[in-house]
């Protein structure tokens, strides 16, 4: 660790002398910078239609698959280190879940007629595609219609809610 950060031999463990004490520096750092990000987007005044959240999911994802790739690929570490260290997940937690809550104000935001189920399939929809973005596999993003983002984040706001259903 001390190489890849470029400092002398034994730094990183004279900040941190065990290995639960980086990861719960590392996610605590994550945990800022997912909190720094949602009150940005909070103190915005949201999407006012279909297309600004289109815009907004689909920026969001390219994000974790361009500049917040090294941020991600560090919360998906985590997530793997918290299913054998509870207090990790603990920690973790305020991410994912508030992913929900977020979204959903999105989703109000842009007019769409909400239901908790229905902000929760787009929730747990973006979700699932984020692992895909870093790793890039080409046949992955194909399947799954992650090689164009715009219109896997059209396609899923279509198939949640309809344009020819009444909420």
């Amino acid at each position: 660790m001390d190489r890849a950060a470029e400092v002398p031999d034994g730094t990183t463990k004279n900040y941190f002398p065990t290995r639960d004490a980086v990861l719960r520096a590392v996610a605590e750092r994550c945990l800022e910078q997912y909190l720094t990000l949602t009150a940005q987007l909070a103190a915005g005044p949201g999407p006012a239609d279909r297309e600004g959240l289109t815009a907004l999911f689909r920026t969001l994802l390219e994000n974790v698959a361009g500049p917040g790739r090294p941020r991600l690929l560090a919360c998906l570490e985590l997530q793997a280190e918290a299913a054998r260290r509870p207090w990790l997940s603990a920690l973790l937690d305020p991410m994912a879940s508030g992913d929900f809550a977020g979204f959903e104000a999105a989703q109000r935001s842009a007019g769409l007629p909400v239901t908790p189920q229905r902000a929760a399939t787009v929730t747990l929809a973006l979700h699932a595609a984020i692992p895909h973005l870093p790793a890039d596999g080409p046949g992955t993003l194909a399947a799954a219609g992650l090689d164009d983002l715009d219109r896997f984040v059209r396609g899923l706001l279509d198939a949640v809610y309809p344009a020819d259903r009444p909420a």
